[in-house]
Order: structure tokens, then C-alpha cells, then sequence
């Protein structure tokens, strides 16, 4: 490394010199990036931004240069880049190196910044006992009836949050807490999987958990929820706090015995590409290197997992039409596109129609909304109006972030479209279910 390289970033978690030099400048990236679709500008898109990142690792350009800084924050980091790079370019792995970087050299940033993040990711999402607490005052808010006073009052409005408050997930009767329960499979067993449950999908859409439960036992699937899991950690990551990224990473790591799982099941695309890359997250780390890969190779989405695997029970008719949104961290960064659609076409009666732009993303991505909520209204609008051409009764996607940004979008539009997650509309169908087997394509009979 020469010595500018050294002068700009300092170790750990420098971007990888090797990783910003595979870029080719081919351009194949510019059309897939949704900050590049918006602003039409160079420097934010993928190519800029890589551009952008060698010339600060070779001194070329201060780290503290406001145009760096706002770009990246201004990338939704949703890695579609990467899906279509010919080159191979691992764009998240540096985009993150870069914004850890910046969150160092600025300290954590400002005191009102510093309180909010030490609240966020150094307290509530530390501990899920915690954000389970917090979580079920929101609940007390949304179901005593304060919520609607407060919004007919305008006083959100007043303030500036009427938008931000819009997103607010509404959150579930009942939480769910893993404390090592176990439901097991309907009829023989073939196997054992362990639910990650999370943060957000435990306590806002353990609807959601439930119906993963369920469609797992009905395939034949003990399902565990393995006490002394954390969050994530995607959002420490994604936000420059690679060390508490790292810190819940081991946690997770150490709540998992491998060995008694066929598979660790993911219902949420974020959590799922954050959980997959626990390997490189830790591969300096003599002690977890190893395990952190293996941890990595056990977590399969939930539609990864039931597509690949094979249906054994043939869910009941269900005469909807549907449209399928799809998360960027499933299709991009996980590069599952096939598996979701295999398991809606798996439905009778059920009517699939494409939207337009489905796999640009639709601006949630983690805090985006709250970092940079002009750009997130904008891309959630885009996607709106294009779920909204194709006519669907339901909207269906396979993330929080996104059924979040979605039912946001159309409750302040008023537009009554119901939001919901692939396998919740797999449970639906299973009510309605007849006796017999239904084969994917590519599981076997």
C-alpha cells in the first residue's frame, strides 16, 4: 500500500485497494442505480462513486470533500450494481468500508447525532429485550387511539414529521421472543431449521413469523426459535458501525449450534444478505473466521429454502391477482429472482403479473427514509406507480423495508391495496389447501 494510501484511510476497515481497481469503467451499472435513474449524474452512480473512492485512497481527493461525504450517503446501498457488473465489483463491501471511515474521522458526528445513534444502535438494537419494551409503548400509542389524534391535530405537520410518521410500522398483537420453543413439522418429519427472528419482523410483523411457521411445519420442517439471538446487524453495518456490526455478528454466531439444523431460515431479504456475508465481516477474526463462514453457508431465505427443497403439500386455490415487488437484498445481493415467483405460481388460481421496473428499488433501504427522504419518496412513488399500472389486489414482497415503504406510499395516497409478504400469501392458501403434492421446477418429486 503506498504511503497516500496510508495518509487517507486507516486500518481496520479500509476499502479493499484490490476491489476499487477491478472496476473497468464499463458503465453496465449507470442504468440499475436508482440514485443514477434519478439525478442522471456521474458521481452518483456506482462508477462515480468507485472513481470517487480511488482518488481519496491515492490522496487524490480529501475523504472530508463534502461532494464524498453526500455521496456516500446519498447510495441507497441496494447492490444492483453488483448483479450486472461484469467485472465482479463487490460495491457494498467497499461502499461500507468507506462510509465506516467517515464515521471515524467525524467521530461519530455531532452531539444531537452521536445521542440518536448511541440510542438506536448502541441501546435498543443491542439488546431485542430492549427494543421489545420500547416496541410495545409504540404499540400502546398506535392501538389507544393516540395515533389518530395525534394526526388529525396537524401538529406533525407543524413539525415536519408527518411523512417520517407515516412509516411507522403498525406494530403486531403479539410479539414473538425466541426463548428456544420449538413447533413441530405436520406429519413426518424430514427435517429440523432454526427461524431468525430478528428485530423489526419480530415485533412488527411477527404476523409474518407465524405464517413462516407455519408453512414450514406443513412441508415438513421442525421449526426452533433459538434463544439468545440478536439483531442482525445489518444497520450498524450499512451505517458505519462495522465493530457493532461485528459484536452482534459473534453473538448470533454463538446462540447457533449448527449441527442441529438442516438450514437457518430468513424471512427478511436485509437480514438475510447481512447474515450471508458474516463470513467476510469476520474474516480477519482468527476465532470466528471459520465459523462465520459456516454460519453463512447454513441461512437460506425462506423462499430460497422452499422453492429449492420442494413443496410436498399442494396449497389450496386462491383466485387473486398479484404483483411481486422485489427487495433489492434478496434479488441483488442474495441474486434470488426465480425462487419467489416459483412459490407464487405454485398457488392455483393465482395471477401473476409483472410490474415495471420490479427490481429497481423502491427507496426504503434501512434509514434511507429518514436520511434522505426526498430521494426515498421519490423512488417509493416510482414504484407505487408502477406496482399500481398492473392492477393488482395485493402487492407482494419478501422484506419489511420495503411492505413498510409500500403501505406508507398508499395509505397517505389513500389507496386501498393490500401489502403483504410472499409467505403469508402461501399460508393463506394452505387454509384453502387440498390433498396431494405440488413439485417446483426444480425440486424433486
Amino acid at each position: 500500500m503506498t504511503d497516500a494510501q496510508n495518509r487517507s484511510f486507516s486500518e481496520p476497515d479500509i476499502p479493499d485497494f484490490d476491489v476499487i481497481r477491478s472496476c473497468v469503467h464499463c458503465g453496465f451499472c449507470l442504468p440499475t442505480c436508482p440514485t443514477y435513474v434519478l439525478t442522471g449524474k456521474e458521481r452518483s452512480s456506482p462508477r462515480g462513486r468507485i472513481w470517487m473512492m480511488k482518488s481519496v485512497t491515492e490522496g487524490r481527493m480529501d475523504m472530508m470533500d463534502p461532494i464524498f461525504e453526500d455521496e456516500m450517503s446519498f447510495c441507497l446501498n441496494c447492490r444492483a450494481c453488483e448483479a450486472v457488473c461484469p467485472s465482479g465489483v463487490e460495491y457494498g463491501q467497499i461502499l461500507e468500508a468507506s462510509r465506516a471511515q467517515l464515521e471515524r474521522a467525524h467521530n461519530g458526528g455531532s452531539v444531537p447525532a452521536k445521542a440518536v445513534k448511541g440510542l438506536t444502535y448502541g441501546f435498543l438494537f443491542k439488546d431485542m429485550r430492549r427494543l421489545r419494551a420500547a416496541s410495545q409503548g409504540l404499540k400502546l400509542y398506535q392501538k389507544s387511539g393516540l395515533q389518530s389524534a395525534v394526526r388529525k391535530s396537524g401538529i406533525l405537520d407543524l413539525i415536519g414529521l408527518a411523512e417520517s410518521e407515516q412509516m411507522l410500522p403498525k406494530l403486531s398483537d403479539e410479539f414473538l421472543a425466541p426463548q428456544g420453543q420449538t413447533w413441530p413439522a405436520i406429519g413426518q418429519a424430514r427435517g429440523r431449521v432454526a427461524l431468525f427472528t430478528g428485530c423489526i419482523m419480530s415485533t412488527a410483523y411477527a404476523d409474518v413469523h407465524q405464517s413462516t411457521i407455519r408453512v414450514l411445519n406443513r412441508n415438513g420442517y421442525d421449526v426452533t426459535a433459538v434463544n439468545e439471538q440478536a439483531c442482525c446487524g445489518a444497520l450498524h453495518v450499512h451505517g458505519g458501525d462495522m465493530d457493532g456490526g461485528r459484536e452482534l455478528a459473534r453473538r448470533n454466531i454463538d446462540a447457533f449450534e449448527l449441527d442441529r439444523f438442516d438450514a437457518i431460515i430468513i424471512n427478511a431479504a436485509g437480514c438475510g444478505a447481512a447474515l450471508k456475508e458474516y463470513g467476510h465481516l469476520l474474516h480477519e477474526n482468527s476465532d470466528y473466521a471459520e465459523r462465520a463462514e459456516a454460519f453463512s453457508n447454513h441461512v437460506k431465505d425462506v423462499t430460497e429454502f422452499l422453492a429449492d427443497a420442494g413443496l410436498t403439500t399442494q396449497p389450496g386455490p386462491l383466485p387473486v391477482r398479484v404483483t411481486y415487488q422485489e427487495p433489492c437484498h434478496l434479488v441483488h445481493a442474495q441474486r434470488i429472482a426465480t425462487q419467489p415467483r416459483q412459490l407464487l405460481d405454485a398457488i392455483p388460481e393465482l395471477e401473476l403479473v409483472e410490474m415495471p421496473e420490479s427490481s429497481l428499488c423502491c427507496g426504503s433501504a434501512g434509514v434511507y427514509n429518514l436520511t434522505q427522504p426526498e430521494a426515498a419518496r421519490e423512488l417509493g412513488d416510482r414504484k407505487v406507480d408502477n406496482a399500481l399500472s398492473v392492477e393488482p389486489e395485493i402487492i407482494v414482497s419478501a422484506n419489511p423495508g420495503c411492505m413498510l415503504q409500500l403501505q406508507g406510499i398508499l395509505r397517505s395516497r389513500g389507496v386501498e391495496v393490500e401489502v403483504v409478504h410472499i409467505v403469508e400469501l402461501l399460508d393463506r392458501a394452505y387454509r384453502n389447501r387440498v390433498p396431494g403434492r405440488v413439485t417446483l421446477n426444480n425440486a424433486a418429486d
